[in-house]
């Protein structure tokens, strides 16, 4: 997933840069959007919304922080704090090297000032609910219940995604590169965490038990 998640949005920067026939479809699919905009629509979008940003995104982090730290589960809470505050930093960092702009109407429904590409909304989403749903993957026994968690997660990420179209404020291109992006730095911190944890535990056990029965 990380390598794949990695390869799309190298794949989805380079024709952004290149101005590929994805700029084409982006401007297509902004303007029906806008085109639609009634105001029960923009109220849905910006309830959407509120799910992908800083307060919520940072609020429900910094809580789950507090918990983790009180049962003392120190690994998933060093992974909390890569993935919500390293991400934010890594989406801007990508902003920066992008310096692509927002869709241009000339009624806009959210006029911002910030660079496009990714969306940091979109990629938030992915980062916390996608983590969200790793760790109810590990504590949940069932596959239906690991299965409903993935489909969560998939469902609100699509809706923060979506509301940052129909806001007007991201390109449909910004949206994936976001998911992509989040998926490929959630991998990353999961799978560098993960192996941590279980060199720590082997250097912990005794010589004796790391050999083979037959040894």
């Amino acid at each position: 997933m990380l390598v794949g998640a990695a390869w799309l949005f190298g794949a989805l920067a380079e024709d952004v840069v290149n101005r590929d026939p994805i700029v084409v479809i982006d401007e297509g699919i902004a303007n029906w959007f806008h085109a639609r905009a009634t105001p029960a629509a923009v109220e849905a979008m910006k309830t959407l919304t509120f799910f992908g940003s800083t307060a919520w995104i940072g609020g429900t982090a910094a809580l789950l922080a507090i918990y983790l730290a009180r049962r003392r589960d120190w690994y998933r809470l060093i992974v909390l704090l890569l993935i919500t505050p390293g991400g934010a930093g890594l989406n801007l960092l990508i902003k920066m090297a992008f310096h692509r702009q927002r869709p241009f109407f000339a009624d806009p429904i959210q006029a911002l000032d910030s660079y496009s590409f990714p969306s940091g909304h979109t990629m938030a989403a992915t980062l916390f609910y996608g983590l969200l749903a790793v760790f109810a993957f590990r504590y949940l026994p069932s596959v239906r219940g690991r299965l409903f968690a993935i489909l969560c997660a998939v469902v609100l990420i699509a809706l923060v995604g979506l509301s940052r179209i129909g806001l007007g404020v991201h390109y449909f291109s910004d949206v994936v590169a976001a998911v992509t992006a989040g998926l490929a730095w959630l991998m990353l911190c999961v799978t560098a965490v993960e192996t941590l944890r279980r060199r720590l535990a082997a250097l912990k056990t005794p010589i004796a038990e790391r050999r083979p029965p037959n040894a």
